[in-house]
């Protein structure tokens, strides 16, 4: 928050929810706490039985500090202007976000999911009901942040009134430099005359106030744990990218040494420097023809970057080796430490379940070996088996667990002489040479085919469906010399998006269809037979 400006909230009650005393209750919190604040209010009878905002301006640096000085408020708000917007109903809430009020870089919304219908509504024959759905989606597309859940149910079960949700949701969510201490001071002053009846008022309001603090504060303070792990956790990923030896500085211009720096780090960490040279010889030849077709660079070499990305990722192809160098590092057993906010003295045990099967068994043994593995489990699966696999449950934080991940993590030498690895890189060769193909025939061609590489992607069936679906896009439509190149480019392009928007399938095929291209061949999928469970007799 600005220090040099105030700090704006919008209440948003209906008639006798009490937005008038959640008002005061947040004017005196901020005097109390030494704060300059003002309040306004503006009545409606628009929409139900009355609905009446209140604008409050709270100025974020105690009096103390202003050396005598004394801040300037605003009577109304301003729209787009508003840092939070509290609302004890959905519709309501929708109504002043299109009035202009949210922002959606940042104002925090604040609503009730509770509905009162409006006499509109009231007056169809049918369900005259807004469509609550839609609503909510609002919310989130005009908020920087949203919370929503039924304060009415919460005021309900605390045996208070709406305002008491609304001061506890406000609390909650931090918007003013106040402490909890300081709002639930506010809460129990009151009227002294009868001290029985104003504690028995009072406790109730803290019910509700505790719950609607609860309710808002737990996810942010969640949000927030999972920020500073991640944020504190960078060894479980690929190391940070160094700075590109002077080599590749020199060869690639500078509108992509940021993505390929990370795509070296990431294909060095995981193989060797040869694989990561081999990495930079293969974006070599895309930038060669990307500079054929635009010499200028007018267009911020946008090929070569976007290889720079999905080469990476593809090269560095998950496989058991992979999983077992990742769960063996030092970083991971200090982040699951954090994760579970174990003490020092505390013995965390952390158990990773394997069900290797014999496709990724395969994958490591050279191609001869690899196929009797591979025909052994398909003839289990014609007989009606299920696919042979190896369940494993590896205790990481044992000497002998963490010993079996190093070992099977420094077989990555193995790659190299393995079925997999040579399947990947004929692949991978025939992706970029389509690339490089389109790209000397026309820029847009060559650049629709490099963001195809985000079809590779996932592990198992999912990742094997993506390499179908790529190398059929290419087949049909990138070579087709029929067409012209601006069309085939159209046609890559719809193609893609169809098949990442529909796992099944039948979006791309509807797409290849329309544009002339042969569906994709139908996958042969092997018959388990089950056997029926025997009858029981009466």
């Amino acid at each position: 928050m600005e220090q040099n400006r105030p700090i704006t909230l919008l209440v948003c009650a209906l008639g006798g929810e009490g937005g008038g005393v959640l008002t005061e209750w947040l004017v005196d919190t901020a005097r109390h706490a030494g704060y300059a604040a003002q309040s306004t209010s503006i009545p409606g009878v628009a929409q139900r039985t009355g609905a009446t905002t209140y604008y409050i301006e709270v100025f974020p640096v105690p009096l103390a500090q202003l050396g005598g000085r004394r801040p300037v408020f605003s009577l109304s708000p301003v729209p787009g202007a508003l840092d939070a917007i509290v609302s004890s109903e959905l519709l309501e809430t929708a109504r002043q976000i299109g009035n202009g009020m949210s922002a959606p870089q940042r104002t925090l919304v604040i609503s009730s999911s509770a509905r009162i219908l409006t006499t509109v509504e009231r007056m169809v024959p049918g369900d005259g009901r807004a469509d609550a759905q839609r609503l909510l989606d609002v919310v989130k597309a005009f908020s920087r942040e949203h919370h929503v859940f039924d304060m009415n149910a919460i005021a309900r079960d605390s045996g208070t009134v709406v305002s008491a949700v609304m001061l506890g949701a406000i609390a909650g969510s931090g918007l003013f430099p106040f402490p909890r201490e300081a709002y639930e001071r506010v809460v129990r002053g009151g009227d002294t005359s009868a001290p029985e009846k104003l504690g028995k008022m009072a406790a109730a309001s803290l019910r509700g106030f505790a719950s609607a603090f609860d309710a808002v504060n737990a996810p942010r303070a969640q949000a927030a744990f999972v920020s500073s792990v991640m944020a504190g956790d960078t060894n479980d990923a690929p190391p940070p990218a160094a700075a590109l030896p002077a080599d590749l500085a020199r060869r690639f211009p500078p509108a992509v040494h940021d993505m390929l720096a990370l795509g070296h780090a990431r294909v060095l960490d995981y193989q060797d420097a040869a694989y990561a040279s081999l990495y930079a010889e293969r974006l070599g030849r895309l930038l060669d023809a990307e500079r054929a077709a635009d010499p200028a660079g007018a267009r911020g070499f946008a090929i070569t970057r976007e290889a720079a990305r999905w080469l990476a990722l593809w090269m560095a192809f998950d496989d058991i080796v992979r999983v077992a160098a990742l769960k063996g590092r030092a970083s991971r057993a200090q982040r699951v430490r954090r994760e579970v906010r174990a003490g020092e003295e505390d013995i965390v045990k952390v158990y990773d379940h394997f069900k290797p099967g014999a496709a990724e068994f395969a994958a490591l043994l050279p191609p001869s070996l690899s196929r009797r593995v591979t025909a052994w489990d398909r003839g289990r699966q014609s007989r009606g088996l299920a696919p042979w696999a190896l369940p494993l449950k590896v205790g990481s934080h044992s000497v002998l667990g963490m010993a079996s991940l190093r070992l099977l993590a420094s077989l990555r030498w193995l790659r190299r002489l393995g079925s997999r690895f040579a399947q990947e890189q004929a692949l991978i060769e025939r992706w970029l040479k389509a690339v490089e193909a389109g790209t000397r025939e026309t820029w847009a061609l060559g650049h629709e085919l490099a963001l195809c590489g985000r079809l590779i992607k996932g592990y198992g069936s999912t990742n094997e469906r993506g390499k179908h679906n790529l190398l059929h896009v290419i087949d049909e439509l990138a070579g087709r010399s029929t067409l012209p190149a601006s069309a085939r480019a159209t046609a890559i392009a719809a193609a893609r998006e169809a098949a990442l928007a529909d796992e099944g399938g039948k979006a791309l095929d509807a797409t290849l269809a329309a544009h002339g291209a042969a569906p994709r061949p139908v996958q042969a999928q092997p018959i388990r037979w089950m056997k029926r469970p025997p009858s029981v007799k009466a």
